[in-house]
């Protein structure tokens, strides 16, 4: 562990999107929040040592590893960072908690159930020695999203039942946008479903504070293969239309019904193909007293309706989640100055570090992301089978 009182090494694995964006939140949070201790960037680690030393540079990492093995081996690093692709998580994640380091994994879990049971295993018996383990679910931390939860449970919505979740992406319409891991099943574990849906999974679950029971799934691939070689990026480029070409393994959408334990009914698109949609993650929650609605792609916005008022000019009310009295927000800027992507992951750095320092569980924890994984799999299931797929979630 860190030798450097009230410090707390962190050492990343993976420097791309995720990484870029982690990074930032890092060296952002003790700048804006009054941590009780100081997260220090000591390594970035990537098998492109070059690349990676470009990410440390840019951002402030104090070293390079290609090998996230040594990252295990150093005493100076308190906090394993998983960034890499989803087959990378369960194998990084157990041996990094088995050597006592605390884990940050970004979603989703994993790629199988199985692999969220190991890795939500280990994390528990980690917690009997005093390691934290978080899943990467940073849309909880939006402001807007963290104020409908409490408004949910406050009672404000009443008895829930309605729940409609979209994820709407379209950096895959154009049939030439080259190949990427995110493509390929056996690196991915998923397409659309589980790369956005988990997240419209988790954000569900967690606003109403029900688990999700049962579902019906649909997964549908539009363009089964995708130009190879050349640059490929994550999320977007195009390839010219004679490059070869190599099938993708995974689905392109995915649209499905749900019931929750309290009775509720969902309804449920994760898409990579809504032309004109950019980060379209939207949430709306009826109820028996009220309503709520969120879209990400105007994320300090909250759409609130109260039921009980006054008819005659009862109606929904645009809540403008920007004062201090917000969830995160006294930390940040005066109210109507709004906040962007990249605060999400910054306030997911606080609340680690706090629950940290106070030797609390964070979540969500590697169980919640094992639960998110159990939806996942019963999706593809019924999708495969053409069928409902019903399940009970463990207590």
């Amino acid at each position: 562990m860190s030798d450097t009182r009230n410090e707390l090494g962190v050492g990343m694995i993976g420097y791309a999107f995720m990484g870029a964006a982690h990074s930032q939140a890092w060296r952002t949070a003790p700048a804006f929040f009054d941590l009780p201790l100081h997260p220090r960037m000591r390594a970035v680690c990537g098998r492109n040592e070059d690349a990676a030393g470009d990410v440390a540079r840019r951002f402030g990492w104090e070293s390079v590893e290609t090998d996230w093995r040594a990252l295990l081996t150093r005493d100076d690093i308190d906090v394993i960072d998983i960034c890499s692709p989803g087959n990378t998580h369960a194998e990084i994640a157990i041996a990094a908690l088995e050597a006592g380091k605390h884990v940050l994994c970004e979603k989703p879990l994993a790629n199988t159930v199985a692999e969220a049971e190991a890795m939500s295993a280990a994390a528990a018996e980690a917690s009997t020695h005093g390691v934290r383990a978080m899943v990467g679910f940073t849309y909880r931390r939006t402001p807007a999203v963290a104020l409908a939860r409490q408004l949910v449970a406050s009672g404000r919505l009443g008895t829930i039942r309605h729940v409609r979740g979209q994820y709407l992406q379209d950096w895959l319409c154009d049939e030439n946008v080259p190949m990427s891991w995110r493509l390929d099943k056996t690196v991915a574990g998923s397409g659309a479903l589980g790369d956005i849906g988990a997240h419209i999974i988790d954000m569900a679950q967690f606003v109403t504070g029900t688990p999700i029971t049962s579902v019906s799934g649909l997964l549908e691939t539009f363009v089964p293969t995708r130009p190879v070689g050349g640059e490929p990026t994550a999320l977007g480029g195009t390839a010219g239309a004679d490059a070869e070409r190599g099938p993708v393994t995974v689905d392109d959408a995915a649209a499905f019904t749900a019931r929750f334990a309290g009775g509720a009914i969902g309804v449920f698109e994760a898409t990579r193909f809504a032309t004109g949609r950019k980060n379209a993650l939207r949430l709306e929650i009826n109820g028996s007293r009220g309503s709520l609605a969120f879209d990400f792609e105007d994320m300090n916005v909250l759409e609130f309706y109260d039921a009980t008022e006054d008819p005659s000019t009862a109606g929904f009310r645009r809540i403008i989640v920007t004062e201090a009295t917000h969830p995160y927000i006294a930390a940040w800027w005066p109210p109507g100055h709004g906040l962007g992507y990249e605060h999400g992951f910054t306030h997911q750095v606080v609340d680690l570090v706090n629950d940290i320092a106070k030797g609390a569980d964070p979540t969500p924890s590697f169980a919640d992301g094992l639960a998110v994984q159990r939806v996942l799999a019963a999706i593809e299931a019924s999708a495969s089978a053409g069928s409902v797929m019903t399940w009970e979630v463990p207590g």
